[in-house]
């Protein structure tokens, strides 16, 4: 073959290469293309901070949920300041999200932001907490734990235990959550309904623990001090405050889950082990894998579609009244 045909050939070789590369690139591209409309939704996500393990397992459970639906997350951690939140929130509108999502610190506050919010035509999902306001349209639903349940649950154990021990008189001490979050006001409320009509439930005081170890470690010195001998029940709102407040019992020289019973909230993994050893009588389940109903809701609210108002997860109590050597891994 002459120099002036292959020189020919070369180059429709050439071309054919070229437009064969084209095309993949094209294809690519519309891939491309397909990929982003199906993951354009953008979530900004505003969390409490990361305080227990519940809290890390909720935000866990988010941002895994959140690359499964393929949504977009923008994550902030307000480090348990309500300020920080509503600085993420301004943010988030700022950046144009399509949905905003948030576990509120406390209750009140948050008419301003979430209006600005509102104006700005971004639906707003409420995750584990509640507010309180009295302007309609802030929020679109609340998703998590019916809270007041959880506290009913826990009376209504306490009532049980009562019972099985044959006890006349039962004095009680509550470590709270933090003070005016919604979780701390259902899970009072709820308990204080559930043993309302027992004449033998004295509560001796309530006591803010904020959801923190440390500080349930802190209000239990001092309600040994104040009350030693008299308490016969601690219900803690939340496991970490309870797992701060096991070894200042044992240092005052008592045996919890005996000489004290002990109520808790949440069923982390490091509770139930301690539940499981019988240093805990009762752990009502407040489950922080809330991430799938979020995605879900978000990706509906972006449609233009209708949500309930109250999505709510089902969950159960764990006690000595059951073979705790068959609660499954918690996951958390």
């Amino acid at each position: 073959m002459g120099n002036h045909k292959k020189g020919l050939l070369k180059r429709y070789i050439c071309m054919a290469v070229g437009f064969v590369l084209s095309l993949s690139l094209f294809a690519g591209c519309s891939k491309g293309s397909n990929q982003e409309s199906e993951t354009s939704l953008i979530l900004g996500f505003s969390q409490i901070g990361s305080e227990s393990a519940w809290r890390i397992g909720n935000t866990k459970d988010i941002e895994e949920q959140a690359e499964k639906y393929g949504i977009n997350l923008m994550f902030e951690n307000a480090n348990q300041k309500q300020e920080n939140q509503i600085a993420a929130i301004r943010r988030f509108i700022a950046y144009k999200v399509d949905v905003i999502a948030f576990s509120p610190i406390v209750e009140d506050g948050w008419d301003n932001v979430l209006t600005e919010a509102k104006d700005a035509g971004i639906p707003v999902i409420l995750v584990d907490r509640d507010i309180s306001t009295e302007k309609e349209g802030l929020t679109t639903c609340l998703i998590g734990a019916d809270f007041y349940r959880e506290g009913v649950m826990a009376g209504e154990y306490l009532i049980r235990k009562a019972d099985a021990l044959g006890l006349d008189h039962v004095n009680i001490v509550e470590i709270t959550g933090t003070e005016n979050s919604t979780p701390m006001r259902q899970r009072q409320a709820g308990f204080a309904d559930a043993i309302a009509n027992d004449s033998r439930m004295n509560i001796l005081e309530s006591i803010d623990g904020d959801f923190l170890k440390s500080r349930g470690a802190e209000c239990m010195r001092y309600l040994l001090d104040e009350y030693g001998d008299d308490i016969d029940v601690i219900y803690s709102h939340n496991d970490e405050m309870t797992l701060g407040a096991l070894p200042e019992i044992e240092k005052a020289g008592y045996a919890p889950g005996k000489d004290i019973i002990i109520i808790s909230i949440d069923g982390g993994q490091e509770a139930i082990d301690v539940l499981k050893e019988g240093k805990i009588n009762c752990v009502v389940e407040c489950t922080p894998k809330l991430g799938k109903e979020v995605m879900e809701t978000a990706i509906k609210l972006k449609a233009g579609e209708e949500v309930n108002e109250v999505i709510h997860p089902v969950e159960q109590v764990f006690s000595d009244e059951q073979d705790t050597s068959k609660i499954p891994e918690r996951g958390y």
